[in-house]
């Protein structure tokens, strides 16, 4: 099973192969932030507003080429 990053709910990431994979995505994407629910516990991590990770159909092999590139968010524009 592949995942991958939804925004609503438009595929907006190629499918990774783990949803670890994905999250590490949406990190370097600046798409993650820490909640802090109490002092007692650590900041939980969680997508940004409106963004999801969902299990998908694998890509095709050829958007997996060495020349594919996976999509890159702009953030704060």
């Amino acid at each position: 099973m592949a995942y991958a990053l939804f925004c609503e709910d438009a595929k907006i990431s190629k499918a990774y192969p783990t949803e670890a994979d994905v999250w590490k995505h949406a990190a370097e994407n600046e798409l993650v932030v820490d909640v802090v629910t109490d002092d007692e516990h650590a900041p939980k991590r969680i997508l940004d507003n409106g963004y999801t990770i969902r299990p998908c159909p694998p890509d095709r092999a050829e958007q997996h080429a060495p020349g594919a590139t996976d999509l890159k968010i702009a953030v704060g524009s």
